[in-house]
């Protein structure tokens, strides 16, 4: 850790592997939880993992193309079986698995981006590597096509919308009497923190370079 970028992934990949360990609990040993629930977890765990190795060599040898398809895949799980339920709010339903969803799509886009990890210097004279190079590396980042900054930023901010709804849903309501969505979020608070925590770093993520 030389630098404040690994610091910052440092901290990231301690509050993933929290994440993962939590929603993993939750998938296996939630009493009561249906099918679609313990997949739910199993997948945020999932994502979790692979977002807490994608900083460090471990991550760097994950395929892209893999990582892409598997992740673009666990983003439809989310909409379409809440699709499937047929109930009469479907339209809430599946905006409820949108953060989710988006998440998982957050994942998928990863691999596309251009972030290339910053080398130290001493490193590349070390390694015989111009001191140039990060400027080079720089350079293509800038130029990636605008589209490409465009749905990565959109990702960012809506996922950090969702996150700082998720991480205030439990925070008890000024009102004398709380709403609906507040005494829903009072049964599983720490499942609010978590998916709230997941969003926050995984917006993040997507804006450093890894």
């Amino acid at each position: 850790m030389d630098t404040p970028v690994d610091i910052v992934h440092f901290l990231l990949t301690v509050l993933f592997v929290l994440v993962a360990v939590h929603a993993l609990w939750h998938g296996v040993r939630a009493p009561g939880a249906g099918r679609r629930d313990r997949v739910d977890h199993l997948l945020h765990a999932a994502m979790a993992v692979a977002m807490a190795a994608m900083p460090w060599s471990l991550g760097q040898s994950l395929p892209g193309r893999t990582t892409t398809v598997l992740f673009t895949l666990a983003a439809l799980w989310f909409p379409l079986t809440a699709l499937r339920r047929h109930t009469a709010n479907a339209v809430t339903e599946i905006a409820g698995r949108l953060p989710s969803a988006a998440g998982m799509a957050a994942m998928a886009w990863m691999p596309r981006t251009h972030h290339g990890r910053a080398v130290p210097s001493h490193e590349a004279l070390a390694a015989g590597v111009p001191a140039t190079h990060d400027t080079v590396a720089h350079g293509h980042a800038t130029g990636a096509p605008m589209s490409a900054a465009w749905v990565t930023g959109l990702l960012a901010v809506y996922l950090l919308a969702c996150a700082m709804w998720s991480l205030t849903r439990p925070m008890p309501s000024l009102r004398p009497v709380p709403n609906a969505a507040h005494r829903a979020a009072a049964t599983d608070p720490y499942g609010h923190v978590r998916d709230g925590a997941m969003a926050l770093g995984t917006a993040l993520m997507l804006l450093m370079p890894h």
